[in-house]
């Protein structure tokens, strides 16, 4: 089967009720046929479900279909995307280890790599990525891990997957841990380029609707079950419910993906056109520094576009201020239209600096282009640019 069948296709076993959707397996625990089979579970001498906070039928189903997507040996469900983040970098370090990370992260990613690692002994080195010769420089003997976005949050930067894991062959030590979570497996497939580990927030755009949280890592059959050690006694297991919801969501994801990326292709070739906008980045946009490494590692753009507003600050509040049908909310992946002011929300707590030198800066816009009609989104951007002058 193609790969958008798989995502309708794989499922749960079927119960002895012969049901059609797979049920919500709402249950702390799973009982054991007698005591020995406990005994025998417990020591790893036979497959079982134990307890909802190590598996359950309803995230093994949608690990399953991510693995199945990404390529993937084996996989592991998060209650947050935050929560698959940290679990990737504290379930497979140690203190004393160094971290290279590009510079062009999340804000909650920077604060783990800034501020909560280092009380435990693990540092980290950032590297641009308009500088690939600073990676190899910046590699340690202590070096375990490179972490990256691409497309990254919210500059829309990308880096080379082929390239990088080239020069991993140097190191084979390092795991290479990349966030796809802008594009989806549906867009782009590190793990093919020789990527050792993947991590979601599922909470985007696997989820799709704005409903629920969830994260997930995947990648290497050993990094997995040294992580499956870090999830069992530590707890941050994805409930049943958001597992079976977002199981649900992957069945459309493809179908999604396309509408958000056609849509969000022609806001940013329109934006681009504005005299009211400096500077617009999409993956897919022929200006796009990166276009050519864009279109070879990216099957479409995906959904977000970022721009430059004239006006700095007060203008970029009064923009946001004047749509109508856009929602001015912190999340994206949504099948409603969405638009972000990074600089005073979700990359806040960087300084000035920090921000400028990832390409955020007081009149940038991320916009999440969702699935309304196209003409609506236009309309409602473009008004607020002129409304907003």
């Amino acid at each position: 089967m193609k790969e958008e069948s798989k995502l309708i296709r794989i499922q749960a076993n079927r119960t002895q009720n012969r049901e059609h959707s797979v049920p919500l397996y709402l249950t702390s625990s799973f009982i054991f046929d007698d005591a020995e089979q406990g005994r025998a579970v417990f020591a790893d001498e036979e497959e079982g479900i134990i307890y909802s906070r190590y598996s359950n039928p309803n995230t093994t189903e949608f690990i399953d279909k991510v693995c199945e997507m990404e390529g993937a040996d084996a996989g592991l469900a998060f209650a947050s995307g935050m929560a698959a983040v940290f679990a990737s970098f504290a379930g497979l370090l140690k203190s004393g280890d160094h971290i290279v990370a590009f510079r062009s992260i999340f804000g909650s990613t920077h604060q783990l790599l800034t501020t909560l690692f280092p009380r435990w002994g693990i540092n980290h080195t950032y590297v641009d990525a308009a500088d690939p010769d600073s990676l190899e420089k910046a590699i340690l003997p202590n070096t375990k891990m490179i972490f990256l976005e691409t497309p990254s949050n919210p500059g829309l930067e990308l880096v080379d997957l082929q390239w990088l894991c080239k020069i991993k062959e140097k190191y084979p030590q390092i795991i290479i841990n990349v966030d796809n979570c802008f594009a989806t497996p549906y867009l782009q497939k590190p793990i093919a380029y020789g990527v050792d580990i993947v991590s979601h927030s599922a909470t985007k755009y696997m989820d799709g609707q704005g409903r629920v949280l969830g994260g997930l890592v995947c990648g290497r059959a050993d990094l997995m079950k040294e992580l499956m050690f870090f999830i069992r006694h530590t707890g941050p297991a994805m409930s049943a419910f958001n597992a079976w919801l977002l199981s649900k969501s992957l069945e459309t994801l493809p179908i999604r993906m396309d509408r958000h990326c056609s849509s969000a292709l022609a806001v940013a070739e329109i934006l681009e056109q504005h005299e009211e906008v400096e500077v617009v980045r999409y993956p897919h946009l022929k200006s796009h520094p990166q276009y050519e490494l864009a279109k070879k590692q990216m099957k479409q753009g995906g959904g977000i576009v970022t721009f430059i507003i004239k006006g700095g600050f007060e203008r970029a509040k009064r923009f946001l201020d004047a749509l109508e049908m856009l929602l001015i909310t912190s999340n994206l992946g949504d099948s409603r239209s969405i638009a972000t002011h990074p600089a005073s929300t979700t990359h806040s707590k960087l300084t000035e600096e920090e921000r400028a030198k990832i390409g955020i800066f007081p009149g940038s816009i991320r916009l999440s282009i969702g699935l309304e009609n196209l003409d609506d989104i236009i309309q409602d951007v473009v008004g607020a640019l002129e409304k907003s002058r």
